[in-house]
């Protein structure tokens, strides 16, 4: 396998599968060496056709993998090579640990800068003013709102923004 990349990693094989499935995965770790077309790799890796395209798809967009049209001079058909290139996948992992650490400071600050209600069966959880526009009951149910403690919650939020700040 060319994609210079370690499946062992719980972070890597995470995030691809995260990507593309179980099923992509599978794909690329069956994929021929060098330049081949979406048949072979169908072939050899056991995937069907329809995955192995789309896989390869979201491989490009996210620049894991390069593809190259050859032309045909004979038939005029269009044949497109792929390869992997893992090459980049630490910097990509770096951009969504910041992504996923901004959101999880915007929700935390949201959570902590709050007062919440929530109906005792579960139906809705609300800011405080939208549960003084019903009168604190329930819009789902009609059941008295209760206040509703997120310190648990924020604390869990609060951790994961520490342990990813520190990594």
């Amino acid at each position: 396998m060319n994609t210079l990349v370690e499946f062992n990693d719980k972070v890597i094989s995470g995030y691809l599968t995260s990507l593309v499935g179980e099923e992509g995965l599978k794909m690329i770790g069956d994929m021929p060496e060098g330049d081949v077309t979406d048949e072979e790799i169908a072939t050899k890796s056991e995937v069907l056709l329809n995955t192995v395209r789309r896989t390869l798809f979201i491989l490009y967009e996210n620049k894991f993998a390069i593809c190259r049209r050859e032309r045909d001079s004979n038939s005029g058909w269009l044949t497109y090579l792929w390869h992997l290139d893992f090459s980049d996948i630490e910097h990509q992992l770096m951009r969504e640990k910041k992504k996923l650490l901004r959101n999880l400071k915007v929700r935390f600050e949201f959570e902590e800068n709050n007062v919440f209600y929530m109906c005792p069966q579960g139906c809705a959880r609300l800011l405080f003013n939208e549960a003084t526009e019903t009168e604190f009951l329930c819009p789902m149910c009609g059941e008295d709102l209760a206040y509703y403690d997120n310190s648990l919650f924020t604390g869990v939020l609060k951790k994961r923004v520490d342990d990813l700040s520190s990594i």
